[in-house]
């Protein structure tokens, strides 16, 4: 949160800045994102910046641990287990609230999900705002001293693995109507790679293919999956060939396995002074905290903050038909720093990680932010409002000062 740069930014900014950034942004795929993009990136304190790696790298610290190995194999019992699961998760995001303890700001974790995030369209953004406002150009957006080539080639590399782009598909449910596709239009731009539906994904025995636009059978060899499992079990309507549980031959880039074993399921157990506390309900419902005001009630398996839920009350917790599908967490509050032309902004940074191959932990390699004016980070809870949604943070490498 330098204050120089955020004087800089709001000196700047006019609607028509935001219009002709928007026209820049939308431009690029002749798209314009489904969700809401801030007025401007967050400029980020090397310190605060520092306590926030520092956060996600006691995450990762964590998830070699041999008690989420145990945890992790507890956690399929109950949920879908896809067969040829890999080694590890190709993708990590370490959610964290941006909050003030005792005068100073810190960071608190929110979630973290085993499942890929917009690492491509993060990129287009940082260009676009840098074209808004120049004077962001000596800043940096990428880690592990990437620049936009060498991050491409890094995701390229993991993503493809030596396959050939046709043989690759980025597969979603009715991509076309996700929020995020935007993504998946930069996705297809950077890699090459067809982006299809679930239900467009053909099986013969255990082999998956497509049909191209010629109506030639194209054989998968690999699937960068985007499908939240959650949709999947709820979209009867689909009747897709393969949903994702067949035993095929396919590789992944994202097995979905991943996505129940990294999720708010482990917050309870994450020991680190940057992870509010967290229980599950079904153990606390004959001593429930006398201070519920004070907690925030979440689902394990929901995305974009769905079904989270404040000002308990004993009831509420009481009425949950599944209970041991819920975290009480300690309340964080996100402090208001970023200074815009009215009420100031709050801010969640997601650190967004990949594990090379061969590596024994991920690396950080990019980031996103979401800025809000609501009691929640998301668009129902910022509707009206400006200098709110998705965003960038820039910050300034100490070495090219």
């Amino acid at each position: 949160m330098v204050a120089a740069y955020r004087d800089q930014i709001n000196a700047s900014f006019s609607s028509s800045v935001y219009e002709q950034f928007m026209h820049e942004l939308s431009g690029r795929f002749d798209h314009r994102p489904l969700f809401r993009v801030a007025e401007s990136p967050v400029i980020f304190d090397l310190s605060l910046l520092g306590s926030a790696v520092q956060a996600g790298e006691e995450v990762v610290n964590f998830l070699l641990s041999e008690q989420f190995k145990t945890l992790s194999k507890r956690l399929l019992d109950r949920n879908v287990d896809v067969p040829n699961e890999t080694p590890n998760t190709m993708f990590l995001q370490v959610d964290l609230g941006i909050c003030e303890v005792n005068g100073q700001l810190t960071p608190r974790l929110i979630e973290v999900q085993g499942f890929p995030s917009l690492y491509f369209y993060q990129l287009v953004l940082a260009e676009s705002y840098r074209k808004s406002y120049p004077f962001l150009e000596s800043l940096d957006h990428l880690f592990a001293d990437l620049n936009p080539e060498s991050y491409v080639e890094l995701l390229r590399r993991h993503i493809l693995a030596g396959e050939k782009p046709e043989h690759v598909v980025l597969v979603d449910i009715e991509p076309h109507k996700q929020n995020t596709y935007i993504d998946f239009l930069a996705t297809r731009h950077y890699l090459g790679i067809p982006v299809k539906c679930i239900t467009d994904i053909k099986r013969a025995g255990r082999s998956l293919y497509y049909l191209d636009d010629a109506g030639r059978k194209v054989a998968i060899h690999k699937l960068y999956n985007r499908v939240i499992f959650d949709e999947l079990l709820r979209r009867t309507d689909l009747n897709p060939e393969f949903t994702l549980r067949e035993d095929v031959e396919v590789n992944w880039a994202g097995h979905p396995n991943w996505y129940f074993k990294i999720s708010k399921h482990l917050l309870p157990y994450i020991q680190s002074d940057y992870v509010p506390k967290s229980r599950f309900v079904h153990e606390i419902l004959d001593d429930l905290p006398a201070n519920l005001e004070d907690y925030v009630l979440k689902p394990l398996y929901s995305f974009s903050g769905e079904g989270v839920k404040f000002d308990l009350t004993p009831q509420d917790l009481l009425e949950l038909r599944k209970p041991d599908e819920y975290i009480l967490q300690e309340k964080v509050t996100y402090a208001p720093v970023i200074r815009t032309p009215n009420e100031p902004a709050k801010v969640e940074l997601r650190l967004m990680y990949l594990w090379p191959f061969h590596k024994d932990r991920p690396i950080l390699i990019h980031n996103l932010i979401r800025m809000s004016k609501g009691k929640m980070i998301g668009v129902k809870f910022n509707k009206d409002k400006d200098w709110v949604g998705g965003s960038i943070g820039f910050y300034q490498h100490p070495n090219k000062r």
